[in-house]
């Protein structure tokens, strides 16, 4: 009797998490097609153009039709890549893209995984992005496919650095590892008033970790043709496509959680100051040139790094006299 009552609690628990992960999917896939709708029509507005108006209501269907052209593409392998690690890249991408999200909460009691160390757990995965990059580079067997990996590698490895950093002080000020405390924290002064530079170095670290303009080095078209992913079509590009997205958002939320409070106050409110953050990506994106590479590396080794070590020096020094 006892056997079969685990047997049921196992079965429960599997369905529970295949939904849970489906809707996480879901919502996640719905989320990144309206984002690069809503980045065409920002950066349509603010260089004076039209956007996407013609698929649907005011375009509102247009990333639908673009997610089924890909779909519907062939998938063209190239005779002398490495077909296996060729194709398990982009799935590594997009997977890692989505298991960050699972702690990640949309309400007080809607989260996937709710871990006390949350935020370790962020760091942890999130390091683990580049490999898909890399691996998509080389199984390539292309001159502008390995050299486009190798500049996201070094570039995310350079501002994972002073993104860490900076994360520590907000776990040093906040005194916890668990986002729904983090959150919790912030309900009086959000985190942005006391540590406004450190904002300003998480904000330009994320842009460098996404791979956003002025830091899109490893998909520079003008020199790399679009860089690691150069070799892929159809399924294999929408995957790095969408976990590239993804990533986007999930930087812009973590940013509204870890400075403005995420959803302190109410879910409206958290959205609003994700998509927020968003538009200001978007906004970087439409007004900013690209940096040279000597430049983005001496960003991010000479100038962010030692900011943030100040930072983080600063905010144990608060913390102590505080105590």
């Amino acid at each position: 009797m006892k056997k079969e009552i685990n047997m049921e609690n196992l079965l429960y628990i599997i369905i529970e998490g295949g939904l849970k992960s489906l809707i996480v999917i879901i919502g996640l896939l719905i989320g990144v097609a309206f984002a690069t709708l809503l980045e065409r029509k920002v950066m349509a507005a603010m260089q004076k153009r039209r956007g996407p108006n013609v698929v649907g209501f005011v375009g509102l269907l247009q990333p639908l039709a673009d997610g089924l052209k890909l779909v519907l593409k062939e998938t063209i392998i190239p005779i002398v890549a490495d077909k296996i690690i060729y194709a398990i890249a982009p799935i590594l991408t997009f997977t890692i893209s989505i298991v960050l999200w699972s702690v990640i909460a949309v309400g007080v009691q809607s989260v996937f995984a709710s871990i006390n160390s949350g935020v370790i757990f962020i760091l942890a995965i999130s390091s683990i992005g580049v490999y898909g990059i890399i691996l998509a580079g080389w199984a390539s067997n292309s001159k502008y496919a390995f050299l486009g990996g190798l500049r996201s590698a070094a570039q995310m490895v350079s501002y994972e650095v002073a993104l860490g950093l900076i994360i520590l002080s907000i776990i040093t000020y906040a005194g916890t590892v668990n986002i729904q405390e983090i959150m919790e924290n912030q309900e009086k002064v959000w985190f942005i008033v006391p540590l406004l530079p450190g904002f300003l170095l998480a904000f330009i670290s994320a842009l460098a970790e996404t791979n956003r303009p002025p830091f899109d080095l490893p998909e520079a078209e003008a020199e790399l043709v679009s860089g690691y992913n150069v070799e892929y079509s159809s399924t294999g590009f929408a995957l790095f496509f969408l976990g590239e997205y993804a990533n986007i958002i999930l930087m812009s939320v973590l940013l509204s959680v870890f400075f403005l409070g995420g959803i302190v106050s109410n879910k409206i409110s958290g959205a609003m100051k994700g998509v927020g953050m968003l538009c200001s990506f978007i906004w970087v994106r439409a007004t900013l040139p690209r940096y040279r590479y000597d430049q983005l590396m001496y960003l991010g080794w000479k100038s962010l790094l030692p900011f943030a070590l100040l930072i983080y020096i600063g905010v144990i020094s608060m913390v102590l006299i505080i105590k």
